[in-house]
C-alpha cells in the first residue's frame, strides 16, 4: 500500500512540475525572438490563459519570425486571442498598431470580454509595403467567421489597414451583416482598398438606420464611384431631416459628377450651412465645366469660412485656374497646409488636383521653397499623385536638412515608385 501511495505522490508531483503558468511563458519570451519556436508550442496549450500570455508575448517581440505564430493563433476560438493576433499582424507592418488596436483596450468582466474600438479609423500602410498573402488570407477568414462580432470587426479594420485587396470580397458579405460596427468597419476598409467592384454592393445601405452606417456607406459609394448610387443619394437628400447625413449625401453625389446634378449643386451652393455650401462646391469641381467658373467665382468672392473657401479654392483650380499667386486659390490651398485644423482638407483636395499635369508642375517650386510644412504635405501629396518625373525631385528633397522633410519625401518617393 504505502508502495502505491509514493508511486501516486511522485507522478502527482511530476505532474505539477510540468504544468505551464503563464508566467512561464513570460519567463520563456525574455530571450527575445529566439523564443518564438517554444512561444509558439504554447499556442497549442489547453489552457487559455497560457495561449493568451503566448500570444501577448509574441505579438511584443514583433519580429517577421512572429508572423507565422500569429496567423496560428487566429485560428484560436478564443475571441481575445483572436483579436490580439490579428493587432500583433497589423503591428509587424505598422508598428505602433498596438497601443490604438481593439487589444490595447480589452478587459475582462466575467467570462466575457470588453473592448472599445477608437473612433479614428484613418490609418493605412503605405503603398511601397508588400503584405503576405497568407497574412491577408488569415484575416479574411476572420472577418468571415471569428470567434464574435468584436474579433470579425477587428479583423476588417485590420484588412483596410493592410489594404488586402483579396478580402473585398469577405468585407462586402460581411457588410451585409447585422452587427453595426462590423458593417462599419468593412465600409470603411473598402474605402482605404479602394476597388471599385464593390461599390455597386454596399448601395442597400443607403437607407441603413444607423446613421453612422448610413453615412459611410454615402461615403463609400462616392469613393467607390458607384454611380447606380445616385437616386438613392437624391432621395435621402430630398427627404432626411438629419443634418449630417444630408451632408454625407450631398459629399457623394459631389463624388459622382453628372450634369443632372448641376441643379442641386447650385441650389446649395448659397445654402446657410458651410457645410452644404463646401459640398456643392465640390461638385463643380468635379464636373470640371468652364462655364460654371463665374458661378463659382462669385462665390469665392462673398464666401468667409475657411472650410467653404477651401472647397471653392478646390472647384477653381480644377476649372482651370491654375497659377500660384499670392491671392491666387491654389496658393490659398497650398497655404492651409501650413494649418493644423485645415491641412486635413486642403492636402486630400491638392492629391485629386495633382492628377492634372498642369497642377502637378505648379507644385513643384513650392515643393522645392516652401515651409516645412509645406513640403512635407507636398512631398505626400506627389506621391500619391506624381508622374516619373516627379521622382528625381523627391529624391532631391530627400537630402533636405530638416530630417522631418528628408523622411516625407523619401517615402513619397518609394510610395511613388511603388505606383508606377
Amino acid at each position: 500500500m504505502r508502495f502505491y501511495l509514493a508511486a501516486f505522490l511522485t507522478f502527482f508531483c511530476a505532474a505539477a512540475q510540468n504544468v505551464v503558468r503563464p508566467k512561464d511563458v513570460r519567463d520563456a519570451a525574455k530571450p527575445g525572438s529566439s523564443a518564438i519556436p517554444q512561444l509558439a508550442d504554447y499556442l497549442k496549450s489547453p489552457d487559455r490563459e497560457v495561449r493568451l500570455e503566448a500570444v501577448k508575448q509574441i505579438e511584443g517581440i514583433g519580429t517577421a519570425r512572429s508572423l507565422d505564430p500569429l496567423i496560428l493563433a487566429t485560428h484560436d476560438t478564443d475571441p481575445e486571442i483572436q483579436i490580439r493576433a490579428t493587432d500583433g499582424l497589423v503591428n509587424f507592418y505598422l508598428p505602433g498598431y498596438l497601443r490604438t488596436g481593439l487589444g490595447a483596450s480589452i478587459q475582462r468582466v466575467g467570462t466575457d470580454i470588453k473592448g472599445k474600438f477608437t473612433d479614428t479609423n484613418d490609418q493605412v500602410i503605405d503603398a511601397y509595403i508588400t503584405v503576405r498573402p497568407e497574412v491577408i488570407a488569415a484575416l479574411a477568414a476572420l472577418v468571415r467567421g471569428g470567434a464574435d462580432t468584436d474579433a470579425r470587426a477587428d479583423a476588417a479594420r485590420a484588412v483596410g489597414v493592410l489594404r488586402g485587396r483579396a478580402a473585398v470580397s469577405d468585407l462586402v458579405d460581411a457588410a451585409h451583416a447585422k452587427d453595426s460596427q462590423l458593417i462599419y468597419e468593412s465600409l470603411a476598409a473598402l474605402e482605404k482598398i479602394r476597388d471599385e467592384s464593390a461599390g455597386p454592393r454596399l448601395v442597400f445601405l443607403l437607407h441603413d438606420l444607423d446613421p453612422k452606417v448610413q453615412t459611410t456607406a454615402m461615403e463609400a459609394v462616392g469613393l467607390l464611384q458607384a454611380k447606380e448610387a445616385l437616386p438613392s443619394l437624391i432621395d435621402v437628400l430630398n427627404r432626411t431631416r438629419d443634418a449630417r447625413v444630408k451632408r454625407a449625401a450631398l459629399e457623394a453625389i459631389a463624388m459622382l459628377p453628372a450634369p443632372t446634378n448641376r441643379p442641386i449643386y447650385a441650389q446649395y451652393l448659397t445654402d446657410k450651412d458651410e457645410k452644404m455650401r463646401a459640398a456643392a462646391a465640390e461638385g463643380f469641381a468635379r464636373l470640371g465645366t468652364p462655364s460654371d467658373v463665374p458661378t463659382v467665382q462669385k462665390a469665392w468672392d462673398e464666401e468667409g469660412k475657411t472650410s467653404p473657401r477651401l472647397s471653392l479654392a478646390f472647384a477653381l483650380v480644377a476649372l482651370g485656374k491654375t497659377e500660384v499667386s499670392q491671392f491666387s486659390p491654389l496658393q490659398f490651398l497650398i497655404n492651409n497646409l501650413n494649418s493644423a485644423a485645415f491641412n486635413g482638407i486642403a492636402r486630400p483636395f491638392l492629391v485629386e488636383l495633382a492628377r492634372n499635369p498642369n497642377v502637378r508642375t505648379a507644385l513643384y517650386g513650392p515643393l522645392a521653397a516652401g515651409t516645412k510644412d509645406e513640403k512635407i504635405n507636398l512631398a505626400r501629396v506627389l506621391g500619391a499623385s506624381g508622374d516619373r518625373e516627379t521622382i528625381p525631385l523627391l529624391q532631391k528633397l530627400s537630402n533636405d536638412p530638416d530630417p522631418d522633410v528628408a523622411q516625407a519625401a523619401l517615402t513619397a518617393a518609394r510610395n511613388l515608385q511603388a505606383r508606377m
